[in-house]
């Protein structure tokens, strides 16, 4: 089914791989479809409590593939993605609202984690990709830039919404005009990424991450905690307050909640329910 990436579960570990290895996985229209065909498959998996996102070969992903960005230069306009021969997909929380519903944004919607395992090279459109993920695990080797600038091109994909959050405006503008390439090191230091460890270590890492939150937390919580940080980015200090609050008080009706003071009480691993997600 899957072409340009390879899609696999392992227990509560999903893993998605950018697979144009050859291309150092420069994205494709039929690339990005898969990637959301399979996103929404992981999230609709009660078995998966999270993802992770990773490039096949030697690297992540050098950007956009440089013949369709000749093809969208000659008809001076950005085409739809393709998803021939795959059924419709659409990952992520609605509920969200349309501020997440352009672009990369849909993955802060995804109701589970995403980690990106960053084990190469990492470039232009596969940057914004990453950092749109919720966790950034970078191999040692791993090399980043963002080209925008060098192309005669602007902050796209929701760079320019998503670093200063993350980085500042000072080091955002930085990264975003100078295009230049700074390695894992760097990034760790400017808060692209959270962790950096060997290379041959890196998948280890990410899907260890995900096999802990399987282990000790509930999916429920997990998913709540991921649309608050995100929805509450956007809100007053106020607003932010009153949903939490009113989410907090949801909270101690769940049979996690339950499970939760039970599991501790008993001093036993909790076993919480699976979550649940609807179309």
């Amino acid at each position: 089914m899957y072409g340009d990436i390879a899609y696999a579960i392992d227990g509560p570990v999903a893993t998605i791989k950018l697979n144009r290895p050859d291309k150092l996985n420069a994205t494709t229209p039929r690339m990005m479809a898969e990637l959301r065909h399979a996103l929404a498959d992981a999230e609709r998996n009660g078995t998966v409590a999270g993802i992770v996102l990773t490039g096949a070969g030697r690297g992540f992903c050098a950007g956009a593939d440089m013949a369709g960005l000749q093809e969208i230069q000659r008809e001076g306009r950005i085409g739809a993605e393709g998803a021939e021969g795959l059924e419709p997909a659409d990952p992520g929380d609605k509920a969200m609202g349309a501020d997440f519903a352009r672009g990369l944004t849909y993955l802060v919607t995804v109701r589970k984690p995403i980690i990106a395992a960053i084990n190469g090279p990492c470039a232009g459109y596969g940057f914004s990709l990453v950092m749109f993920c919720d966790l950034r695990f970078a191999s040692e080797s791993a090399l980043f830039t963002t080209a925008f600038a060098q192309r005669g091109l602007v902050a796209e994909h929701g760079m320019s919404w998503v670093l200063p959050r993350l980085l500042g405006s000072a080091r955002a503008l930085d990264i975003l005009w100078s295009g230049r390439k700074f390695d894992a090191n760097e990034a760790l230091q400017l808060g692209v990424v959270s962790r950096v460890v060997p290379d041959d270590t890196l998948m280890d890492t990410a899907t260890g991450y995900i096999l802990e939150l399987a282990a000790r937390c509930s999916p429920r919580s997990i998913m709540h905690m991921k649309q608050q940080i995100y929805q509450h980015m956007q809100l007053p200090l106020g607003e932010a307050m009153r949903a939490t609050e009113a989410l907090m008080a949801e909270s101690v009706t769940w049979p996690d909640f339950k499970e939760g003071i039970a599991s501790f009480m008993e001093r036993r691993p909790p076993q919480f329910p699976p979550l649940e997600v609807a179309d």
